[in-house]
Formats: C-alpha cells, sequence, structure tokens
C-alpha cells in the first residue's frame, strides 16, 4: 500500500466559533453540574476526520463520530456500530449493510451514501488529506489519488452504493484485517453539510457521536455537549465535556489539584511520585497502545549513507532505557524490545526481545558502532520536541545524558525544544527536521499492521523520516494478504525484522495510559488507545 508523494497539507486556520468564557471549579457557570473539564492541546489541523492523525484532534473526533466498528474501551477489540454486518467471502470483495436509525446531530439520515461520499473526499489528491493513504487499499485509488501527475478520477471504482443502508467495497489486493480498521477516525461518515458548507462545519463540525461541538475558542477551549438524540448503546452519561488547552501539563495538574479542572489524561512526570498520595486513589496507570521512538530523518544523506545503520545502532545502545523508565518515569513507562505494543499479545503480534542487542544498553558497544559508521553527523546529535510539555524535556535530556556518558563527550547528544505540539508536527511531517526526532505512536486500531505500515511503508501516511525499503514493503503486502491471522503475525514479524536490522528507528519504550481527576468524578476508566471514555464518566 502507498500513499501519494505529494506532501502539501491544508493550512486553514479553525475558525472561533464563540468567545470564551471564564472556567473555575471544574465546570462553568451556566454549563450545569455535570460537566466535568478535561486537560487537552489544539490539534493540528482543522478536524477534518481524513486529515486528522493526531492524538488531541482524535480525541474529539472519537467523541463526535462513530463509524462502522468501534473498539471495546476495555478489551480494544472491533465490534460492529453503526454496521449491523461486514460480509465477505475472499477477504477483497466486502458488502456493508448499515443498522437503521443512524443520524447526524443535525438531523439527517446516516446512509451508505454517507461513508461512500467521505471514503472518496479522504482519497482525493485535491483534497490533501494526511489520512488519504488509508484508502489506498480500496480498487481505483490510483486514480483519484496518483503518486505523480493529477488526479484521473473523482471517485474510486471500488465503492458502490447498493442501496441506502448498503454498500460494497473492492480491494486492489486481499487485506484481511480491512474489517477491523474501520473503527479508525478516517472512515466515519460525513453529513452534507460538510461539503456544502464547508468553513462553517470546520468551525462547528457535525458528527452522529454522543457529543455535539458546542463552541471552539482555539488556544483556549472546546465545549462539548451530549447529544440527547444519540442513536448509539454508549451515550454520554454527564451533561458534557470542556476540553481546556495547555501548553504544559504540569499547570494542567496544579489546576485539578486546586480545583479548577476535572481531569488530566496525562500526568506529568514531575508529579509520578506523589500522584496516589496526591489524588487519594484517583489515579489509573494502565497499560495502553503507545510506544514511543525515536525517528530519523532519512531524507537527510548524512544520516543514510554508508555505515549510517552502525550509527543508528550505535546511538540506540548508548540509551540506557531501564535507568531512565525507572527514574523519570516510576513505573509508567517499560523499556521497549520491539517496534509494537504488549497490548496486542503474543498472538496480535507483539514479540519480546525482537530488537535483540540493538536495544540493550552497552556503552562500549556503542562506542564502536559509531565509530565504525563514520562518527555523528556533523558531530553532534539534536533530538527535536515539542516544548509545550515538561515531560518530553525530562527524557529528552535523559536520553541525551546517556548517550554523552556513553561516548564520553558531554556535548555527543543536546536536546533541540520546539515551540508548541501543532509546531513540531508541521515541521516533521514536511521533513524540516534536520535531526534525530521524538516520534510517539499511539495505535490507530489493534493490529500489528498499525504500528508498522502507517510508520515505515514507502510513503506511508505516518513516515515522517522517509524511510523504504523494498523487502518490508513486500513483506507488508504478503502479510496483509494472509487470511490465517497466525500467518500474518509470522510475516509482519519479519517485516519488523528488516526494521530492526536497519534501525530506521530506535524504539525506547512501551507508554501505559495515566490519568488523575478531581472528587466530583466517577467511573473514569482509559481505553487501550489511553484516551478517557469520557462517555462513561459520571459527574456529581
Amino acid at each position: 500500500m502507498r500513499a501519494a508523494r505529494h506532501a502539501r497539507w491544508a493550512a486553514a486556520a479553525m475558525v472561533v466559533a464563540l468567545a470564551t468564557t471564564a472556567c473555575g471549579g471544574g465546570a462553568d457557570a451556566g454549563e450545569g453540574g455535570a460537566v466535568l473539564s478535561s486537560s487537552w492541546t489544539d490539534p493540528q489541523n482543522p478536524l477534518e476526520p481524513a486529515n486528522t492523525n493526531e492524538v488531541q484532534g482524535g480525541k474529539v473526533l472519537s467523541m463526535i463520530f462513530r463509524g462502522l466498528k468501534q473498539y471495546d474501551p476495555k478489551t480494544g477489540e472491533a465490534k460492529n456500530m453503526v454496521a449491523e454486518r461486514i460480509e465477505t467471502t475472499d477477504s477483497r470483495h466486502f458488502t456493508v449493510t448499515l443498522k437503521d436509525g443512524w443520524t447526524f446531530s443535525d438531523g439527517e439520515k446516516v446512509t451508505a451514501k454517507s461513508f461512500v461520499d467521505a471514503w472518496n473526499y479522504g482519497a482525493s489528491l485535491e483534497n490533501n488529506q494526511k489520512n488519504a493513504y488509508f484508502f489506498s487499499y480500496i480498487e481505483g485509488y490510483d486514480q483519484v489519488h496518483p503518486e505523480q501527475g493529477k488526479q484521473r478520477a473523482k471517485t474510486m471504482s471500488g465503492l458502490k452504493v447498493v442501496d441506502e443502508r448498503t454498500f460494497t467495497v473492492t480491494l486492489s489486493q486481499k487485506f484481511s484485517g480491512f474489517p477491523d480498521t474501520l473503527g479508525y477516525n478516517a472512515f466515519v461518515p460525513l453529513p452534507r453539510s460538510f461539503y456544502e458548507d464547508h468553513a462553517g462545519w470546520l468551525a462547528k463540525p457535525v458528527g452522529n457521536g454522543p457529543y455535539t461541538v458546542q463552541s471552539y475558542t482555539r488556544g483556549s477551549e472546546m465545549r462539548l455537549v451530549r447529544w440527547d438524540a444519540y442513536a448509539g448503546p454508549d451515550a454520554a452519561r454527564n451533561d458534557g465535556v470542556t476540553l481546556k488547552v495547555y501548553t504544559d501539563n504540569n499547570t494542567a495538574y496544579t489546576d485539578l489539584m486546586a480545583g479548577n479542572l476535572d481531569l488530566v489524561d496525562d500526568v506529568p512526570a514531575q508529579q509520578l511520585k506523589n500522584v496516589r498520595a496526591d489524588l487519594d486513589g484517583r489515579y489509573l496507570n494502565t497499560p495502553a497502545g503507545i510506544i514511543q521512538t525515536l525517528s530519523f530523518p532519512h531524507y537527510d544523506k548524512r544520516w543514510t549513507g554508508p555505515g549510517a545503520d552502525k550509527v543508528r545502532k550505535g546511538l540506540s545502545r548508548a540509551i540506557d532505557r531501564e535507568q531512565i523508565t525507572r527514574t523519570i518515569f516510576q513505573g509508567t513507562r517499560t523499556p521497549a524490545t520491539d517496534w509494537t505494543s504488549p497490548v496486542l499479545g503474543a498472538e496480535g503480534g507483539y514479540k519480546a526481545g525482537l530488537c535483540g542487542e540493538w536495544c540493550a544498553y552497552d556503552a562500549a558497544a556503542a562506542r564502536k558502532l559509531i565509530e565504525e559508521g563514520g562518527g555523528l553527523p556533523g558531530g553532534q546529535v539534536k533530538i527535536t520536541y515539542n516544548a509545550d510539555t515538561g515531560s518530553h524535556k525530562l527524557w529528552v535530556d535523559a536520553v541525551c545524558n546517556s548517550i554523552n556518558n556513553a561516548l564520553n563527550d558531554d556535548k555527543a547528544c543536546v536536546g533541540n525544544p520546539m515551540g508548541t505540539f501543532a509546531d513540531f508536527r508541521s515541521k516533521s511531517t514536511t521533513q524540516k527536521i534536520a535531526g534525530p526526532f521524538r516520534a510517539g505512536w499511539q495505535m490507530d486500531y489493534p493490529l500489528t499492521q498499525n504500528f508498522l505500515q502507517p510508520l515505515y511503508y514507502t510513503n506511508a501516511s505516518s513516515n515522517d523520516g522517509k524511510w523504504s525499503n523494498k523487502e518490508f514493503d513486500r513483506l507488508v503486502d504478503r502479510a496483509n494478504a494472509e487470511t490465517d491471522p497466525a500467518k500474518a503475525v509470522k510475516l509482519f514479524q519479519q517485516a519488523e525484522e528488516v526494521v530492526r536490522d536497519e534501525m530506521a528507528a530506535i524504539p525506547l519504550w512501551y507508554q501505559n495510559g495515566s490519568a488523575g481527576w478531581s472528587e466530583r468524578l466517577s467511573d473514569v476508566t482509559l481505553n487501550p488507545f489511553s484516551v478517557p471514555v469520557y462517555e462513561q464518566i459520571k459527574v456529581g
């Protein structure tokens, strides 16, 4: 599966819907006592489902939309939501039948056309959607999103509306895991207003989920309210959620302790020693499908020339993961030994120890490898990260200290902070970062494929470092076409070994989800993606 080489991305800014009012004591005056407030960060882009591939925007989309599938908040299993059934006899031709009774919050009925039009929009080269890549298995994608030249068709030939509640999907090759991907936000349906008044829709998105957007002031907050006419089985148990923007999660934690915020879903590393006592048990630390890595600029010849793989492996061996996770993260991180996540389980594709010696700290081996590889490009490593959270600075500094100690050079590695998350993403996704950069990955859906293909397949949607390997691509294609899950997992692991052998990116640690909350809340849980299950939370 290939994505377009065209790297343009939408620069439209979110339109401010309503002015912000003062917020204090958890819920705003006038909002009602059953509204909770939660920490958040502005998303990189406007909230188009096919153009959102980062966590903060994804949080909102998962509140205001429901797709064909929904991932179980406890197990991660892909279960039918809007879909009544998805049928296939050959893992290439699928018939999708929708449940009756679903509508968008503006009253429009959710139909087969709502999905087909949305998928065609997301795939279109002209619309420059970051998640276009997720549609590339559908037959005709190469016509609406060619790798070179102009778009040659308006719609994908593999999508056909049969009737109001039925549509068919024909893939260009077998993909046995395709139905399980359909809970991802890129595949949600869209109402007519999305196309007829696009700017208005971006200012106040209309979806079919348990919440609706009341207002959004960029840099301040987004207010979501419960939609009482929601058709799904997971209706909100509170009146709404106010997502408050913080550029430092330490400030969010301080507000939580002061009673000015109800929920923090990323407890800062500096507070992990105290959080259990501070919150008197109102704290969660649960496994999540998240891995933190260091990505490399493979578009820069200094990092991809002869011997560069030895330099990358040497840097990996210079990082003392055990010490860093123990001293900084207090049990909320586990040293990574592969490129997936333990939440998948062995049957799902996680393979402990697959990284082998290359993820084991050894200062002498690190020095030898880097020397054999020709030394550090430019004589120094600068690790770029977004500075709007204190946690990243802590671990980047710790990684650099480990590298410096291993190489006996206190200037071998330095942190390179960069503004906000949005600033960082705009540079990393357009290949404007000169050295290694943080590349945390939160799974979109619980498949091994999702930890590998979007990040390392040639020109994939989140392959920001632009690594490319034909053998890796071939193995991923074979794995996707395999209908036997066990055989597919083995092929994915063979592909992962190619990533290891070239050290395409350095795996650092697996991340748990963490959350702390006020006395006003109960039934707080995190799903396997580490996102609060907002609709289940009770207030009061």
